[in-house]
């Protein structure tokens, strides 16, 4: 009976021991193509210049002393949101400069934020991290710092309501130096209060990474769901072609399958919930024609009907200046074949499927290419280059209350 209880007691144990060791942890994972941009020297000289380069210390200071997952998934939700608003606050001159870069540059929080995943990435916690813990605590820094999950709006009828998207910098490997003026323009709006023809809109805005898998996964879907029912106008914006603005007015469900941030390419239909229902085109309801005959700045303003299709029963890619023709299969829209398109097509087919196309003026606008001055090809920043954002960003703001 002795040897009995203690083969018992011994059991018992084993199962204790079982049932409160903590999960399995996984090994840290690599950075990133995206994240190992960061040690090259234009990254460091712009987080630098912004003050900025305290951010992933601080935050890989705040992770070791989290003791659980719970608050670590504290900590990550607390310092993403910090940076989103510091980096808005920044941009609209509250708050110290921190450095002698613009305040309307929008590279400190995009390569901060990098900083961020990266130290998560890496962490080791004594309690061990599963990888599905890790990629739920990557996921809530990315929709708190990107200002997904800081969208709000006054209660009340008084005021419009505008939703504004933009995106990270790209095409870092041809040139690292590069700002979106879309991404400046969302962290200057931000919470901002225009005057429209109808009254004050106030503008809530977020911004949106340029990787093929975030949008499979549906980071545009759940990001504007929420509040396509409650607000007035939706404009997704991004950088488009040099020198002008063009509104676009179809989108195609098509992935061109040109590198994205993290150099991964896709391409084939755009992949969206209920593929059987997903029609090859969308259209803005933006009032394209009122935008483009003002005079909202200095760049001329488009409305681009340029589409890329194979027409029905046909094999062959064909440019059409004035849209779609009928039963044709979407190969780019307006505004192309890459995550500009994407988003405008899943923004329009959102709004579509949730039966207000008749009612939400929604849609795409490409602003010009941010170009730095003549000669400049090493620079981080020059005159004419913070001129020709600002100048976006203003151009941008007129449109809207033009739209509102």
């Amino acid at each position: 009976m002795n040897l009995i209880r203690v083969g018992i007691w011994a059991l018992g144990l084993a199962l204790t021991a079982t049932l409160t060791a903590p999960a399995a942890a996984t090994a840290a994972e690599q950075p990133t193509v995206e994240e190992r941009r960061l040690d090259l020297a234009v990254p460091q000289e712009i987080l630098r210049r912004s003050g900025f380069d305290s951010v992933a210390p601080q935050f890989a200071a705040a992770l070791r002393g989290a003791r659980s997952y719970a608050r670590a998934r504290a900590v990550v939700v607390r310092e993403g949101g910090a940076l989103w608003r510091r980096a808005v606050e920044r941009a609209q001159g509250r708050g110290p400069a921190g450095g002698d870069l613009s305040r309307d540059d929008d590279r400190p929080l995009y390569w901060a934020r990098l900083g961020m995943t990266r130290e998560l990435r890496s962490w080791e916690p004594e309690f061990g991290l599963s990888q599905e813990q890790r990629a739920a605590l990557l996921g809530e820094l990315e929709r708190a710092s990107r200002g997904q999950s800081a969208i709000r709006y006054p209660r009340g009828k008084g005021i419009k309501r505008i939703l504004l998207t933009g995106f990270d910098p790209f095409t870092l490997d041809r040139d690292i130096r590069i700002s979106n003026p879309s991404g400046a323009t969302a962290l200057a709006l931000d919470g901002t209060v225009i005057e429209t023809a109808d009254g004050p809109a106030r503008i809530e805005t977020a911004v949106f990474p340029v990787r093929w898998q975030d949008f499979a996964d549906g980071t545009v879907e759940r990001t504007l769901r929420p509040y396509l029912k409650c607000v007035d106008l939706l404009t997704t914006v991004s950088q488009g072609r040099v020198g002008r603005f063009d509104v676009e007015r179809t989108n195609g469900a098509w992935r061109g399958g040109f590198p994205d941030n993290d150099n991964l390419g896709s391409t084939g239909p755009v992949p969206v919930d209920d593929p059987a229902t997903q029609p090859q085109w969308t259209t803005t309801t933006l009032p394209y024609e009122r935008i483009v005959a003002a005079d909202t700045g200095r760049f001329p303003v488009y409305d681009n009907t340029t589409v890329t299709e194979i027409p029905a029963g046909g094999t062959t890619p064909v440019v059409r200046p004035d849209g779609p023709t009928p039963g044709s299969v979407a190969r780019a829209g307006g505004g192309g074949d890459y995550l500009s398109n994407e988003i405008a097509y899943r923004a329009t087919l959102l709004r579509d499927r949730l039966g207000l196309h008749d009612t939400l003026p929604a849609g795409h606008v490409h602003t010009p290419v941010l170009q730095f001055g003549p000669g400049n090809t090493t620079e981080v920043t020059d005159p004419q280059f913070v001129r020709n954002r600002l100048d976006i960003i203003d151009q941008v703001r007129a449109i809207l209350r033009t739209a509102g």
